[in-house]
């Protein structure tokens, strides 16, 4: 499993491409965009499928993780 940071933008719940390994990360990456972007009202974590391509950082923030092909 992995996670998305979802917001709440007027009535509706979006979210964008950030996908990340831990359920805290996600939380971390989404209180953290809350804090300086005023549109969204609320936030929440939504258990994915996807495959992670971010980690959260407490002094870098959002770190893109480099794909590798096999």
């Amino acid at each position: 499993m992995s996670y998305r940071p979802m917001f709440l933008v007027g009535r509706e719940w979006a979210g964008n491409l950030l996908i990340f390994a831990t359920r805290a990360e996600a939380e971390a990456s989404a209180r953290e965009l809350m804090s300086r972007w005023y549109m969204p009202s609320d936030y929440r974590v939504d258990e994915v499928s996807d495959d992670v391509n971010y980690a959260f950082d407490a002094e870098r923030g959002n770190v893109r993780l480099e794909v590798i092909d096999v």
